[in-house]
């Protein structure tokens, strides 16, 4: 029998905002990591002539699975056969099967903590055991080759995520083959979590790929490419896996829909319109970080990817799910706790995205300064 898991609380959140606009009233989404762009105009335009030509079925595009392999190749310096990637319904399914074929009923899986919640969930749900392991401020909320070292015993698994979720860090190039070293000497297999790729405001980032030739990597079409309705992933398997992954995922899953694939095949080479998004998240980024010290959040995470800041609330609360559910109600801002990343100090955290447009992020502001000030401060004993 699988495991119970917690649920998704942000989901629960999104829920309710969706009742209130039905009601009327206009809300503002900040609480799931999705853009509020859509894909690109030539993606688009791709999908409408393959409506009007195409009947469509079963089928893994090739000259998709081709385009990601140059993907690696201009960007990272690495070199991939096709025959290592499978083209999956969005990174979750990725993950489902990095999980599924790589480890046993039992292995324990290492992840930081705070870490998108479903890295803990799916590994409970597959029978895996989630090994969380702090890390704060004094390591910019991001694993370390160090805290994977001195774990006792090795697990046998690690998922890692640069830039990570909810935090936005990224890991910089010599962490990264620090944690590979680790990994290769105590016999710890990566999933390197990569959907990201491409949303940085500054740090340079770098695939695992780089440092451990046989990790798995998890990517998507949903952030940096706007298409997160489109169910578009992939899986970069090691070659001794490859016929394993392709097993499962023909009986797992099929294949990820063909509309999607034509259409992400364009949006690859859709550079200059989704580097704007970009620049749009960036303006947005700073909009943020010059308001909330104004609500009172002075201790954030470091958001140098992504488009989400993470902040610490404690001094208005210990419950952050209330906390933003009560924010929701009363603003009509609809923003993430942090108990979804953190169920141990996730009660004093909240993730904010700013995957928005740049006028939608400064009237959730207009919102959120006079809401803030008015809270008071916490009563601690």
């Amino acid at each position: 029998m699988g495991q119970d898991i917690a649920p998704f609380q942000a989901i629960s959140i999104s829920r309710r905002a969706h009742e209130l606009k039905a009601a009327g009233q206009r809300v503002l989404h900040m609480e799931f990591g999705q853009p509020s762009t859509g894909a690109p105009k030539g993606a688009i335009a791709a999908a409408h002539r393959v409506l009007d030509t195409e009947a469509m079925g079963y089928w893994e595009s090739l000259p998709l699975k081709e385009r990601i392999c140059r993907h690696y190749r201009e960007g990272f310096g690495v070199d991939l056969s096709p025959r290592r990637m499978v083209i999956t319904c969005g990174a979750s399914p990725a993950l489902v099967l990095a999980l599924s074929t790589a480890f046993n009923p039992g292995d324990r899986i290492a992840m930081a903590r705070p870490g998108y919640v479903a890295y803990r969930n799916t590994v409970r749900a597959l029978n895996l055991e989630p090994v969380e392991i702090a890390c704060g401020p004094e390591v910019r909320f991001q694993l370390s080759a160090a805290a994977l070292d001195a774990l006792e015993p090795a697990p046998q698994g690690v998922i890692i995520a640069s830039p990570a979720n909810p935090t936005g860090t990224i890991i910089p190039k010599d962490e990264l083959a620090a944690i590979a070293e680790v990994c290769q000497r105590r016999g710890i297999r990566i999933i390197s979590d990569e959907i990201y790729h491409g949303l940085s405001y500054g740090p340079k980032i770098h695939s695992m790929m780089e440092f451990a030739p046989g990790a798995y990597v998890v990517n998507s079409f949903s952030k940096y490419f706007s298409m997160a309705g489109w169910r578009l992933g992939w899986l970069v398997s090691p070659e001794e896996g490859v016929a394993r992954t392709n097993a499962y995922i023909g009986n797992l899953f099929l294949t990820a829909p063909s509309l999607a694939q034509h259409a992400g095949l364009v949006a690859m080479d859709s550079r200059e319109e989704l580097e704007g998004h970009l620049e749009v998240y960036r303006r947005n980024r700073a909009l943020l970080l010059e308001a909330l010290p104004r609500l009172g959040l002075e201790k954030i995470a470091p958001p140098d990817g992504a488009f989400y800041i993470y902040a610490d609330v404690s001094r208005f609360t210990g419950d952050s799910l209330s906390f933003c559910l009560k924010l929701l109600e009363e603003t009509g801002v609809a923003t993430a706790p942090g108990v979804d990343f953190d169920p141990v100090d996730g009660g004093r955290f909240m993730r904010f995205s700013f995957a928005l447009s740049t006028p939608e992020i400064e009237e959730a502001l207009a919102r959120l300064e006079p809401w803030f000030k008015a809270q008071p401060a916490r009563q601690t004993v």
